[in-house]
């Protein structure tokens, strides 16, 4: 089964997404981590990140792209945390697409029994943005699109839980 969770930043979708893998799972718990943390602030999310989830058994994989190629067990249950970084790591840094991003995504997927996929939605481009962010906000949106029509479930996390 997969699973996309999308909601806002700051909207609990992440702790949301970990509590409903956990009961998912019936063995190991696979966490995929594929945020590249920059500055205070993108350590201090990830600190947050690793305390909201000690509760749970997870085996973090730190990840920042390419994630099919990740060795996981028959059946593994798996988090991707988040396909919004998963794509901005590909655009600013690899030079991929965001049919890569896609396809990488999917071959995750068909080696896991169960994926939960965590991603930003709601973002619209803006005239004061740089052209490259609100390229990267269409792809998203793009790429979120097919996700939700690929997802056997998607849950919409818009407010704090």
């Amino acid at each position: 089964m997969t699973v996309l969770v999308l909601g806002p930043s700051g909207s609990g979708k992440s702790a949301y997404a970990e509590k409903l893998t956990a009961k998912m799972s019936g063995g190991a718990l696979y966490y995929i981590a594929t945020m590249i943390p920059f500055g205070e602030e993108g350590k201090a999310r990830v600190d947050r990140h690793r305390k909201q989830r000690e509760d749970f058994a997870y085996i973090t994989i730190e990840k920042p792209s390419r994630v099919s190629e990740i060795p996981l067990p028959q059946g593994a249950t798996v988090l991707l945390e988040d396909v919004s970084n998963l794509l901005g790591n590909a655009l600013f840094d690899g030079g991929e697409n965001e049919e890569r991003i896609f396809k990488d995504i999917d071959a995750l997927c068909a080696k896991c029994q169960n994926t939960v996929l965590v991603s930003i939605d709601g973002l619209t481009p803006k005239p004061e943005y740089s052209d490259e962010t609100n390229a990267y906000i269409d792809a998203l949106n793009r790429v979120n699109s097919r996700l939700m029509n690929f997802a056997d479930e998607v849950v919409y996390k818009y407010a704090l839980a």
